[in-house]
């Protein structure tokens, strides 16, 4: 059976429920009368057979793990990943790896934004995120269960494979860097964003086919946050393949 991970709120329930990309095994509601979200919550868990069950306020309470869970949890499973390759096939790829960011809420910001400017898949580190699933879950506003995530061993691999098949690689860093604004970031590409402590690898670095920097209009020396940067590039990305 998968390891039991509780989800709070009722964003993070929903996405759970709605993306499939996990079992839910439990939703635990206190005794309020439902208002129209959460019915809809309700009504698809039950089509889904999900037992649901009613606990006091004080239970839940006791239960979660912050305050902002509005009388609603889910006990959940391990999320289901992709492929690299199915990631990699994609007819228009406009991917994103985000490699040693520690902190899920700025792991799961960044997810957000990158859902929202419609990447079509993210590549991550192996790494067991099922301690932080409820934070990054509720941080990324649901996103995180939307998007197509692959797990990556090797990336010396999936990076050569990815080149093979015309995808460019470009690696948010200032050294030997051109400017966001002038870099174009059409056609099937890769944006590749490190933590702020060790930024990225060489691994991945030796990859690239260019790195781009993100001009500032001061001058502030330190990097933005992962979640800040994935946005502004994600972003700029999407204007540029809608124009």
């Amino acid at each position: 059976m998968d390891e039991k991970i509780l989800l709070e709120g009722s964003i993070s329930v929903k996405a759970a429920l709605e993306a499939g990309r996990r079992e839910v095994f439990e939703i635990i509601t206190d005794p309020r009368p439902a208002d129209r979200n959460r019915n809809y919550i309700l009504n698809l868990a039950r089509k889904k057979n999900v037992t649901i069950t009613t606990a006091s306020a004080a239970e839940i309470e006791a239960m979660a793990g912050g305050t902002s869970h509005g009388g609603l949890l889910a006990w959940v499973g391990d999320r289901q990943y992709c492929d690299a390759g199915s990631l990699l096939n994609h007819p228009s790829p406009f991917l994103v790896a985000l490699e040693g960011i520690e902190d899920p809420y700025n792991f799961g910001g960044a997810m957000r934004s990158l859902y929202a400017a419609g990447v079509t898949g993210v590549l991550v580190p192996q790494r067991n995120w099922c301690s932080a699933a409820g934070v990054v879950t509720k941080a990324s506003a649901g996103a995180s269960e939307f998007l197509d995530v692959a797990t990556v061993d090797d990336w010396d691999e999936v990076l050569t494979s990815a080149k093979e098949k015309g995808i460019r690689i470009l690696c948010a860093e200032r050294k030997d860097a051109v400017s966001l604004y002038e870099t174009d970031l059409r056609g099937p590409i890769l944006l590749v964003f490190g933590g702020e402590m060790r930024g990225i690898s060489t691994k991945i670095r030796k990859h690239a086919d260019q790195n781009v920097f993100l001009p500032y209009g001061s001058d502030f020396r330190n990097a933005l946050s992962a979640n800040s940067a994935a946005a502004v590039f994600a972003f700029e990305a999407y204007r540029q393949r809608n124009q």
